[in-house]
C-alpha cells in the first residue's frame, strides 16, 4: 500500500506561483512513475505532469501537458520521498483540485487532492 499526501495548494493571484508537494508513505525509488493531475467540476481529470523512471537520476522521463509546458516544473527528491510541482505564471484556467498519482507494481495510487485557486 502507498499513501500520498498533497500540500501547498491555496489562493493565488494571476501571474503568481505555487509549489505543490506530494509526500509518499514509502521510498519512491522503486516507483515506476509519479505525477500530477487536475480536475475541475464537470470535467475529466487531466494529466498535468509526470516523471517516469523515478530511479533514473536524469529527468529523461519528464512529460508535461501542453497547458503546463514552460510554466510548470515537476521534480523529485528521492531522499525525502517527495515529488514537487512548481507552478509559475498561474492563470485562472489553472484553478482546479490537483492530485498526486503514483504507479507501482501495476497499480495506481492517488492522493486526496489539494485545491488551487487562481483569482484576483
Amino acid at each position: 500500500q502507498v499513501q500520498l499526501v498533497e500540500s501547498g495548494g491555496g489562493l493565488v493571484q494571476p501571474g503568481g506561483s505555487l509549489r505543490l508537494t506530494c509526500t509518499a508513505s514509502r521510498n519512491i525509488f522503486s516507483f515506476y512513475s509519479m505525477g500530477w493531475s487536475r480536475q475541475v467540476p464537470g470535467k475529466q481529470r487531466e494529466l498535468v505532469a509526470v516523471i517516469t523512471k523515478i530511479n533514473d537520476e536524469s529527468n529523461v522521463g519528464v512529460n508535461y501537458a501542453d497547458s503546463a509546458k514552460g510554466r510548470f516544473t515537476i521534480f523529485k527528491d528521492i531522499i525525502k520521498n517527495v515529488v514537487y510541482l512548481q507552478m509559475n505564471s498561474l492563470k485562472p484556467d489553472d484553478t482546479a483540485v490537483y492530485y498526486c498519482n503514483a504507479h507501482l507494481d501495476g497499480r495506481d495510487y492517488w492522493g486526496q487532492g489539494t485545491q488551487v485557486t487562481v483569482s484576483s
